[in-house]
């Protein structure tokens, strides 16, 4: 491509005639590399001219000042990868994205810093995200389609007008765009309430609109700004989930009627998602509205390509609206994708975590307990532990700020699961403190250890520190702790044992097993277990937890060798030694 991209009036323009962006977002770390091509061509093939993807800044500097834009993190080669098919890409780089991700895509580092306010005009959050866009950007230059590559477009912040309206905060992204060479089309996207385009909007730099209905009206919205070209950034065709609620579905003709109005009216629209894929290891995030509501493993969003690449009835409707639209010949499509069953594999080897404590974890010394991120940890499980000394009448225990999911020890014996989710109405608070109601004599061992469930990726509780903050005997706060930080990251030191036939089935503890495969896709199938974490060849496919709605992980088939190893975390407790691979996702 050697093209010029811009703006007359309220058209766009390529290579000076009026052009339609009909997009479709894809993010690249949702999806792995050897899938990129054939997901990006079932895009072009279904009458779609431009790719947009959002850029993670918490995968790409994971400690600061380390980066890392290799393997699932080459946006690079996903863009040359898109170009080589004859997409234009939109990115939206931040630095805060949302999308559902591990603290709307901000590294958990910035937490350790208390005098750090994100999203606003914080010259130490500027100089964290200007240092990561120095990185950042000249990759994307060379990429830029003022130098001949595919990118027409890059977003400024994300949705800033549905969290706050510091106008010099969005200025200065707007200069650090500029000093940092980007020379292509800027745009903020926002919902269609007045109040959020106030917030969200800066002279000088195209606004855009972000809904999943009433397109016929939507656009009205964009009238106070003049003569620009009609831009709906997010259409949301599907919705996400979140662990304990109903699975989101969205019909064929419902997206299909709305296509054809943003057609009707010569607009442009990304589509969100046309290519959902999945929040892989720790990177799903949250929510926190009327509670906290962590989002699943699965990103399948209800979008026209399903989390493995299949095609929908959605896909065929609107491939073939598109197509004729744009006079465009529908050759064959690729195949659907194969997926295998491999059925029943045994679980043969366990590791308590406990006693595995020393093998995979940091030890940290602290007089109070603090959030993970202020002993350098992002995700996991963190364990705090104290001794208790003399002699203490029963009293209440009390654990503040449970971020997300703790089981309380004492004495090494369990006496309380703390959840994050479960709404504190009066008798469960009863229950709870009847539970906590402890005495001391001589010496006693209390242990809280604590499960991450991602952080908040929207609104005002984004900073969400997790751990726990404070616990207190009565009126007395407790001190001195062993903290041990338990990132799950590396189980290679894991030592394991025969799992024998009396095995009590609690955990928490790693439950291990191998199997034989082929390349193909499949689903590990989690019926039997409670709550955990699923690794495969040392690969991390995401949590899982029985309260539904996901079933089952999706298993890519780029993962798998001819002999494969499968290590399950469990939480809670299992009532299975086996797991089951299969073809099929499970939704319920």
């Amino acid at each position: 491509m050697s093209d010029t991209f811009g703006i007359s009036g309220n058209e766009f323009c390529l290579n000076g005639k009026p052009f339609k962006i009909y997009s479709g977002a894809m993010h690249y770390f949702r999806t792995l590399p050897e899938y990129w091509e054939d997901r990006l061509l079932k895009l072009k093939l279904a009458g779609f001219n431009t790719v947009e993807t959002y850029v993670c800044w918490n995968l790409h500097e994971p400690e600061k000042g380390k980066f890392d834009f290799d393997g699932m993190l080459d946006i690079v080669r996903f863009l040359e990868t898109a170009k080589k098919l004859g997409l234009y890409a939109i990115v939206r780089p931040g630095p805060y994205i949302c999308a559902e991700w591990e603290f709307g895509g901000f590294p958990a580092w910035l937490l350790s810093d208390k005098n750090i306010e994100l999203r606003c005009y914080n010259e130490i959050y500027l100089r964290h995200v200007r240092e990561y866009f120095e990185k950042l950007f000249a990759l994307l230059k060379p990429h830029f389609i003022t130098n001949g590559g595919n990118i027409i477009a890059m977003q400024i912040e994300n949705e800033y007008g549905s969290y706050g309206n510091d106008k010099k905060y969005l200025n200065a992204l707007k200069d650090m765009y500029g000093e940092l060479g980007v020379d292509v089309i800027m745009f903020t996207s926002d919902g269609t309430w007045c109040n959020m385009l106030s917030g969200g909007t800066i002279d000088g730099i195209l606004p855009t609109l972000n809904f999943g209905s009433r397109a016929s009206s939507a656009f009205s919205a964009l009238k106070p700004f003049g003569d620009v070209p009609k831009m709906c950034m997010e259409f949301w065709c599907g919705w996400f989930d979140h662990w304990g609620e109903k699975h989101h579905t969205r019909g064929a003709e419902s997206t299909l009627k709305e296509i054809e109005e943003f057609l009707r009216q010569g607009a442009s629209f990304n589509m969100y998602m046309f290519h959902g894929g999945t929040n892989f290891g720790f990177n799903a995030g949250s929510n926190h509205n009327k509670g906290f509501a962590p989002t699943v493993t699965s990103y399948d969003y209800c979008a026209p390509l399903t989390e493995w690449g299949d095609y929908t009835e959605t896909y065929h409707k609107i491939r073939k609206l598109l197509c004729e639209k744009q006079g465009i010949e529908m050759t064959e499509l690729p195949p659907s994708p194969v997926m295998q069953s491999i059925g029943k594999v045994a679980l043969t080897e366990s590791a308590d975590l406990f006693e595995n404590l020393d093998r995979i974890s940091q030890k940290h010394y602290s007089p109070l307990p603090r959030g993970m991120e202020a002993y350098g940890q992002s995700h996991g499980l963190i364990y705090y532990k104290t001794k208790i000394k003399g002699k203490y009448s029963a009293s209440f225990l009390t654990i503040d700020d449970v971020h997300d999911y703790a089981h309380v020890y004492f004495d090494k014996k369990k006496i309380a699961v703390i959840d994050r989710m479960k709404k504190k109405s009066f008798f469960a608070k009863l229950k709870l403190k009847k539970q906590l109601f402890v005495s001391v004599s001589e010496e006693s061992e209390l242990g809280i250890l604590v499960d991450a469930m991602g952080r908040v990726n929207y609104g005002d509780d984004i900073y969400d520190r997790k751990g726990i903050s404070r616990v207190m005997l009565a009126n007395q706060t407790i001190m001195d702790y062993t903290v041990h930080t338990i990132p799950l990251d590396n189980l290679e030191n894991l030592e394991f044992k025969k799992l024998s036939d009396n095995e009590n089935k609690n955990g928490p503890v790693f439950l291990k097993g191998y199997f034989e495969a082929d390349g193909k896709d499949c689903f590990v199938n989690m019926k039997g277990f409670t709550k955990g974490y699923v690794f495969v060849n040392g690969f991390n496919l995401g949590r899982y937890w029985n309260i539904g709605p996901q079933k089952a992980l999706y298993l890519p088939g780029a993962l798998l060798k001819k002999n494969n190893e499968i290590v399950i975390f469990e939480m809670e407790k299992y009532g299975s030694c086996d797991v089951t691979i299969q073809a099929e996702p499970a939704l319920g």
